[in-house]
């Protein structure tokens, strides 16, 4: 039986919309939970989507729902299209997709972010993976993105905040897509279409290791499929190469070079 609960409580348009999206994580949806209602800032409001969770998320959900603008708990067809029924109800400015498992990394994470005033498309900071004191896809933090960067590589989703305009422009997650579907929707914004971004170097959330996208299935996703679909064909026969080419950014001497010929081959594109 298909339980549905929903609630509206911001009418306005908020600065943010935080997307949380579950599926039989209680503990994990309890950290994130947590997280959220210790935030200093208060202009965002919340979005839980439940893919009918019976471990006792929805009874989680339904004891924090003052918390929520809207909630809801049924099947859906993966994260992707649960993480799609949230921007089709967000009403912020800025998006932010914090799944279940994820946290911010202290209460004034979103104080930092948005305590002063923003424009760029998509804004992002770093990510942590969870017990490990790394940095997640630390290359891409850094002021300037080049198309190169995104081989093999995308912004966190969960330390990114993203204007609501650009899945209006762009579309929204391919469902197609079992994991890698906002490294795609990076790669149209950024690479393709040219949006606009900030690097803000700030501790934006936390990564809970085990879930679908730590799985090698979204690695052989993003680099053969994201690859062959997106990038031109002499790009993907050149793949080994420009894999290598990205690897010299360890050698300090190197680096340097790197960077130019990514400046050369922006303005020859």
């Amino acid at each position: 039986m298909k339980c549905m609960c929903s609630k509206i409580i911001i009418k306005k348009v908020v600065k943010l919309s935080i997307i949380t999206v579950n599926l039989n994580n209680r503990d994990g949806l309890k950290k994130t939970i947590d997280s959220v209602v210790s935030q200093t800032f208060r202009d965002f409001e919340w979005i839980v989507i439940d893919g009918g969770s019976t471990d006792g998320s929805k009874e989680l959900i339904e004891h924090y729902a003052d918390h929520f603008a809207y909630w809801v708990s049924e099947p859906d067809k993966g994260v992707y299209n649960a993480m799609n029924k949230g921007i089709k109800v967000a009403k912020g400015d800025y998006l932010q997709f914090l799944n279940s498992g994820d946290w911010l990394c202290d209460s004034e994470v979103l104080e930092k972010v948005f305590g002063k005033e923003r424009s760029a498309d998509i804004l992002y900071g770093y990510l942590i993976v969870e017990r490990s004191c790394l940095f997640s896809n630390y290359a891409m933090m850094k002021p300037t993105l080049f198309w190169t960067d995104f081989i093999g590589n995308t912004l966190p989703h969960q330390a990114s905040f993203i204007k609501k305009e650009l899945f209006e422009k762009f579309g929204y997650y391919d469902e197609s897509y079992k994991i890698a579907a906002d490294a795609k929707f990076f790669i149209k914004a950024i690479v393709w279409e040219k949006s606009t971004y900030e690097f803000v170097p700030e501790k934006i959330a936390v990564f809970q290791r085990g879930g679908i996208s730590s799985s090698e299935q979204r690695f052989e996703e993003r680099d053969v499929r994201l690859r062959n679909e997106l990038f031109p064909k002499m790009i993907v026969d050149d793949y080994p190469l420009l894999v290598s080419l990205r690897k010299i950014r360890n050698n300090r001497i190197l680096k340097k070079l790197y960077t130019l010929l990514s400046l050369i081959a922006d303005k020859i594109e």
